[in-house]
C-alpha cells in the first residue's frame, strides 16, 4: 500500500470509531494511532458519556499508544483523526512528539491544525508535525452534520413538547 492508500485505510478505522461515539450520543469523532503499520491506540469522544471535557478521541488514542510503546514519546507514529483537533488535543499531539497527523474534516470554529490556529506546526515549538488534511473529508463531515442535525431535531421536539405540556 502506498501512503495515500494507508491514509484512507486508517481513516476508515477512525470513522468506525466516530460512529461508536455517534451511536452513544456523543460528538462523532474518532482517532487511531498507528505504529509500524498497526493500530496501537484508538479512541472516540466520550465527553457526554463520562461527563468529562478530557475524554476526546485523540487523548484516548495517545494514552493507549503510550502504554503500548512504554514511553510518552510517540515518535514514528501517525495519528488519524476524523475532525481537526481542538487546542487540548493539538497540544497533546505536540507534547507526545507525534510526527504525522492525518485529518478528515476541518473545524473552522475550533480547529488547531490550520483553521483557527495551527499548533501542530508552530515555529516556536520544539516539535512540529507533518499535516495531511482532507482524507475522507466528506464522510467525516457528513457524520458530523447528521449528528448535529439529529440534535437540533431532538431539541425542536423537546421545545414543542414543553410548549404543549405547559398549556
Amino acid at each position: 500500500m502506498d501512503s495515500s492508500e494507508k491514509d484512507i485505510f486508517y481513516m476508515r478505522k477512525a470513522l468506525e470509531l466516530a460512529r461508536c461515539a455517534y451511536d452513544a450520543g456523543d460528538t462523532p469523532i474518532g482517532a487511531v494511532l498507528v505504529y509500524e503499520d498497526r493500530i496501537i491506540g484508538s479512541g472516540y469522544n466520550k465527553r457526554n458519556a463520562l461527563k468529562s471535557p478530557l475524554m476526546h478521541a485523540e487523548i484516548e488514542a495517545i494514552r493507549e499508544g503510550a502504554a503500548v510503546i512504554g514511553d510518552w514519546r510517540l515518535e514514528d507514529t501517525t495519528m488519524y483523526i476524523t475532525l481537526e483537533p481542538c487546542p487540548m488535543c493539538a497540544g497533546a499531539i505536540v507534547q507526545a512528539r507525534i510526527p504525522r497527523v492525518v485529518v478528515g474534516a476541518m473545524n473552522p470554529k475550533a480547529g488547531c491544525a490550520g483553521s483557527v490556529i495551527n499548533l501542530l506546526q508552530m515555529q516556536g515549538f520544539n516539535h512540529r508535525a507533518e499535516l495531511v488534511t482532507g482524507v475522507l473529508e466528506e464522510e467525516s463531515a457528513e457524520l458530523l452534520r447528521s449528528f448535529f442535525g439529529r440534535l437540533r431535531e431532538q431539541d425542536r421536539i423537546n421545545r414543542q413538547e414543553g410548549t404543549e405540556n405547559s398549556e
